[in-house]
Protein backbone atom coordinates (compact mmCIF):
# COMPACT_ATOMS: atom_id res chain seq x y z
CA UNK A 1 0.00 0.00 0.00
CA UNK A 2 1.50 3.32 -1.09
CA UNK A 3 1.89 6.15 1.41
CA UNK A 4 -0.45 9.11 1.24
CA UNK A 5 1.29 12.25 0.00
CA UNK A 6 0.35 15.34 2.01
CA UNK A 7 2.64 17.85 0.30
CA UNK A 8 4.23 17.66 -3.11
CA UNK A 9 6.43 20.52 -4.30
CA UNK A 10 7.42 20.31 -7.96
CA UNK A 11 10.31 22.44 -9.27
CA UNK A 12 9.50 25.50 -7.14
CA UNK A 13 11.36 28.68 -8.07
CA UNK A 14 11.27 32.06 -6.34
CA UNK A 15 13.47 35.09 -6.98
CA UNK A 16 13.08 38.35 -5.08
CA UNK A 17 13.86 41.77 -6.59
CA UNK A 18 14.43 40.26 -10.01
CA UNK A 19 16.50 42.44 -12.33
CA UNK A 20 17.76 44.71 -9.55
CA UNK A 21 21.07 44.88 -7.70
CA UNK A 22 19.28 43.22 -4.78
CA UNK A 23 18.18 40.19 -6.81
CA UNK A 24 18.08 37.08 -4.63
CA UNK A 25 17.32 33.56 -5.85
CA UNK A 26 15.56 32.11 -2.78
CA UNK A 27 14.24 28.81 -4.17
CA UNK A 28 15.79 27.08 -7.16
CA UNK A 29 13.88 24.20 -8.79
CA UNK A 30 13.09 22.80 -5.36
CA UNK A 31 11.15 19.54 -5.28
CA UNK A 32 10.01 17.82 -2.08
CA UNK A 33 7.48 15.13 -1.26
CA UNK A 34 6.10 14.88 2.28
CA UNK A 35 4.16 11.77 3.23
CA UNK A 36 1.43 11.48 5.83
CA UNK A 37 2.89 11.22 9.33
CA UNK A 38 6.34 12.48 8.34
CA UNK A 39 8.09 14.68 10.88
CA UNK A 40 10.76 16.45 8.85
CA UNK A 41 13.44 18.67 10.37
CA UNK A 42 14.95 21.29 8.05
CA UNK A 43 18.41 22.77 8.57
CA UNK A 44 20.57 25.14 6.56
CA UNK A 45 22.66 28.28 6.85
CA UNK A 46 21.41 31.85 6.67
CA UNK A 47 19.80 32.53 3.31
CA UNK A 48 19.45 28.83 2.47
CA UNK A 49 15.76 29.33 1.68
CA UNK A 50 14.22 27.65 4.73
CA UNK A 51 11.73 30.37 5.66
CA UNK A 52 11.05 31.12 2.00
CA UNK A 53 10.06 27.46 1.65
CA UNK A 54 7.57 27.85 4.51
CA UNK A 55 6.14 31.06 3.02
CA UNK A 56 5.79 29.45 -0.39
CA UNK A 57 3.81 26.56 1.11
CA UNK A 58 1.57 28.99 3.01
CA UNK A 59 1.02 31.26 0.00
CA UNK A 60 2.52 34.32 1.68
CA UNK A 61 3.79 35.20 -1.81
CA UNK A 62 3.29 33.60 -5.25
CA UNK A 63 6.05 31.37 -6.58
CA UNK A 64 7.57 32.21 -9.97
CA UNK A 65 7.16 28.69 -11.32
CA UNK A 66 6.47 25.13 -10.21
CA UNK A 67 3.47 23.50 -8.53
CA UNK A 68 2.37 23.11 -4.92
CA UNK A 69 0.05 20.17 -4.20
CA UNK A 70 -1.33 20.21 -0.66
CA UNK A 71 -3.73 17.62 0.66
CA UNK A 72 -4.26 16.38 -2.90
CA UNK A 73 -5.28 19.84 -4.16
CA UNK A 74 -3.25 22.12 -6.43
CA UNK A 75 -2.93 25.27 -4.32
CA UNK A 76 -0.19 26.93 -6.39
CA UNK A 77 -2.38 29.93 -7.21
CA UNK A 78 -4.55 29.91 -4.10
CA UNK A 79 -4.18 32.96 -1.83
CA UNK A 80 -2.86 32.55 1.70
CA UNK A 81 -6.25 32.73 3.43
CA UNK A 82 -7.65 29.88 1.32
CA UNK A 83 -4.71 27.62 2.20
CA UNK A 84 -5.14 28.26 5.93
CA UNK A 85 -7.67 25.43 6.30
CA UNK A 86 -4.95 22.91 5.45
CA UNK A 87 -2.24 24.34 7.68
CA UNK A 88 -1.16 24.96 11.25
CA UNK A 89 1.81 27.28 11.67
CA UNK A 90 3.99 28.46 14.55
CA UNK A 91 6.45 31.28 13.96
CA UNK A 92 9.78 32.06 15.59
CA UNK A 93 8.36 35.16 17.29
CA UNK A 94 6.08 34.11 20.20
CA UNK A 95 4.11 37.34 19.73
CA UNK A 96 2.89 36.44 16.23
CA UNK A 97 0.55 33.52 16.83
CA UNK A 98 -1.88 34.97 19.34
CA UNK A 99 -4.03 38.06 19.92
CA UNK A 100 -2.63 39.83 23.03
CA UNK A 101 -5.77 41.81 23.84
CA UNK A 102 -7.99 38.75 23.92
CA UNK A 103 -8.34 36.19 26.69
CA UNK A 104 -6.68 32.77 26.53
CA UNK A 105 -10.03 31.03 26.03
CA UNK A 106 -11.03 33.51 23.31
CA UNK A 107 -7.81 32.81 21.40
CA UNK A 108 -8.50 29.08 21.67
CA UNK A 109 -12.08 29.58 20.49
CA UNK A 110 -10.91 31.40 17.37
CA UNK A 111 -8.51 28.56 16.57
CA UNK A 112 -11.06 25.85 17.33
CA UNK A 113 -13.70 27.48 15.14
CA UNK A 114 -11.37 27.96 12.21
CA UNK A 115 -13.23 27.42 8.97
CA UNK A 116 -16.56 28.29 10.58
CA UNK A 117 -18.23 31.69 10.83
CA UNK A 118 -15.76 33.92 12.68
CA UNK A 119 -17.75 34.97 15.71
CA UNK A 120 -17.46 34.54 19.46
CA UNK A 121 -21.21 34.92 19.83
CA UNK A 122 -23.23 33.58 21.54
CA UNK A 123 -20.19 32.89 23.66
CA UNK A 124 -18.01 29.97 24.62
CA UNK A 125 -20.08 27.00 25.69
CA UNK A 126 -19.44 25.05 28.88
CA UNK A 127 -18.46 22.01 26.83
CA UNK A 128 -15.93 24.06 24.84
CA UNK A 129 -14.50 25.61 27.97
CA UNK A 130 -13.95 22.19 29.54
CA UNK A 131 -12.23 21.03 26.36
CA UNK A 132 -9.92 24.07 26.37
CA UNK A 133 -9.13 23.57 30.05
CA UNK A 134 -8.26 19.93 29.44
CA UNK A 135 -5.96 20.83 26.53
CA UNK A 136 -4.26 23.65 28.45
CA UNK A 137 -3.56 21.37 31.39
CA UNK A 138 -1.38 19.22 29.15
CA UNK A 139 1.08 22.10 28.81
CA UNK A 140 1.93 21.91 32.51
CA UNK A 141 2.01 25.71 32.78
CA UNK A 142 -1.07 26.29 34.91
CA UNK A 143 -2.83 28.16 32.09
CA UNK A 144 -5.97 26.10 32.62
CA UNK A 145 -6.48 28.17 35.76
CA UNK A 146 -5.99 31.48 33.91
CA UNK A 147 -8.33 31.07 30.97
CA UNK A 148 -9.77 34.58 31.25
CA UNK A 149 -6.34 36.24 31.48
CA UNK A 150 -5.27 38.43 28.58
CA UNK A 151 -2.69 36.66 26.43
CA UNK A 152 -0.52 39.78 26.41
CA UNK A 153 0.26 39.10 30.08
CA UNK A 154 1.88 35.73 29.33
CA UNK A 155 5.60 35.06 28.99
CA UNK A 156 7.14 34.22 25.61
CA UNK A 157 7.26 30.53 26.43
CA UNK A 158 3.65 30.48 27.59
CA UNK A 159 2.52 32.28 24.43
CA UNK A 160 4.49 29.96 22.18
CA UNK A 161 3.02 26.91 23.94
CA UNK A 162 -0.46 28.39 23.50
CA UNK A 163 0.23 29.11 19.82
CA UNK A 164 1.32 25.50 19.29
CA UNK A 165 -1.85 24.26 20.96
CA UNK A 166 -3.97 26.60 18.80
CA UNK A 167 -2.22 25.44 15.63
CA UNK A 168 -3.06 21.81 16.37
CA UNK A 169 -6.55 22.01 17.94
CA UNK A 170 -8.13 21.26 14.57
CA UNK A 171 -5.77 18.62 13.26
CA UNK A 172 -4.19 20.32 10.22
CA UNK A 173 -3.11 18.49 7.09
CA UNK A 174 0.35 19.97 7.66
CA UNK A 175 1.98 21.57 10.70
CA UNK A 176 4.72 24.11 9.91
CA UNK A 177 7.17 25.13 12.64
CA UNK A 178 9.49 27.99 11.70
CA UNK A 179 12.27 27.88 14.35
CA UNK A 180 9.49 28.01 16.92
CA UNK A 181 11.82 27.50 19.91
CA UNK A 182 14.67 29.79 18.79
CA UNK A 183 13.49 32.84 20.77
CA UNK A 184 13.06 30.90 24.04
CA UNK A 185 15.51 30.17 26.81
CA UNK A 186 16.96 26.62 26.69
CA UNK A 187 14.78 25.19 29.44
CA UNK A 188 11.56 26.59 27.98
CA UNK A 189 12.62 25.63 24.46
CA UNK A 190 13.12 22.02 25.55
CA UNK A 191 9.68 21.97 27.16
CA UNK A 192 7.95 23.41 24.06
CA UNK A 193 9.84 20.99 21.80
CA UNK A 194 8.86 18.06 24.01
CA UNK A 195 5.20 19.05 23.77
CA UNK A 196 5.61 19.44 20.00
CA UNK A 197 6.84 15.87 19.66
CA UNK A 198 4.12 14.56 21.96
CA UNK A 199 1.24 16.23 20.15
CA UNK A 200 2.62 15.37 16.69
CA UNK A 201 2.99 11.70 17.61
CA UNK A 202 -0.37 11.48 19.35
CA UNK A 203 -2.26 12.92 16.37
CA UNK A 204 0.03 11.53 13.64
CA UNK A 205 0.53 15.12 12.47
CA UNK A 206 2.54 15.61 9.31
CA UNK A 207 5.13 18.15 10.42
CA UNK A 208 7.88 20.25 8.86
CA UNK A 209 10.13 21.94 11.44
CA UNK A 210 12.89 24.42 10.64
CA UNK A 211 15.59 24.50 13.29
CA UNK A 212 19.11 25.90 13.69
CA UNK A 213 19.82 23.35 16.41
CA UNK A 214 21.54 20.37 14.80
CA UNK A 215 21.06 18.12 17.83
CA UNK A 216 17.31 18.77 17.75
CA UNK A 217 17.29 18.20 13.99
CA UNK A 218 18.89 14.79 14.45
CA UNK A 219 16.87 13.75 17.49
CA UNK A 220 13.40 14.86 16.36
CA UNK A 221 11.32 13.31 13.65
CA UNK A 222 11.88 10.54 11.11
CA UNK A 223 13.49 12.58 8.33
CA UNK A 224 16.02 15.41 7.96
CA UNK A 225 16.67 17.66 5.00
CA UNK A 226 19.47 20.16 4.52
CA UNK A 227 18.98 23.23 2.34
CA UNK A 228 21.48 25.48 0.63
CA UNK A 229 21.00 28.22 -1.95
CA UNK A 230 17.33 27.41 -2.36
CA UNK A 231 17.77 23.68 -2.95
CA UNK A 232 17.61 20.47 -0.95
CA UNK A 233 21.17 19.14 -0.90
CA UNK A 234 20.71 16.29 1.60
CA UNK A 235 17.69 14.17 2.49
CA UNK A 236 18.01 11.37 5.04
CA UNK A 237 15.50 9.28 6.99
CA UNK A 238 15.01 6.23 9.18
CA UNK A 239 17.97 4.40 10.68
CA UNK A 240 20.46 6.43 8.65
CA UNK A 241 19.12 9.61 10.24
CA UNK A 242 19.23 8.10 13.74
CA UNK A 243 22.92 7.29 13.25
CA UNK A 244 23.83 10.87 12.34
CA UNK A 245 26.08 13.00 14.53
CA UNK A 246 26.42 16.78 14.53
CA UNK A 247 29.89 16.46 13.00
CA UNK A 248 28.35 14.54 10.08
CA UNK A 249 26.06 17.47 9.33
CA UNK A 250 28.86 20.01 9.69
CA UNK A 251 30.93 17.96 7.26
CA UNK A 252 28.04 18.00 4.78
CA UNK A 253 27.97 21.78 5.01
CA UNK A 254 31.70 22.01 4.42
CA UNK A 255 31.56 19.69 1.42
CA UNK A 256 28.78 21.72 -0.17
CA UNK A 257 30.60 25.00 0.41
CA UNK A 258 28.02 26.21 2.92
CA UNK A 259 28.82 28.82 5.53
CA UNK A 260 28.77 27.47 9.07
CA UNK A 261 27.60 30.11 11.53
CA UNK A 262 27.93 30.31 15.30
CA UNK A 263 24.27 29.45 15.97
CA UNK A 264 24.63 26.13 14.21
CA UNK A 265 27.79 25.17 16.08
CA UNK A 266 26.93 26.47 19.54
CA UNK A 267 23.46 24.89 19.58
Amino acid sequence: MSEKVILDLKDICKTFNRGSVNEKVALKNLSLTVNEGDFITVIGGNGAGKSTLMNAICGTFPVDSGRIILGGADVTRLPEYKRAKYLGRVFQDPMMGTSPNMEIEENLALAYRRGKVRSLMPGITRKEREFYREQLSRLGLGLENRMTAKVGLLSGGQRQSLTLLMATLKKPELLLLDEHTAALDPKTAAKVLGFTEEIAAENNLTTVMITHNMMDAIRCGNRLIMMQEGRVIYDVCGEEKKALKVEDLLQRFRESGGEINDRMVLS
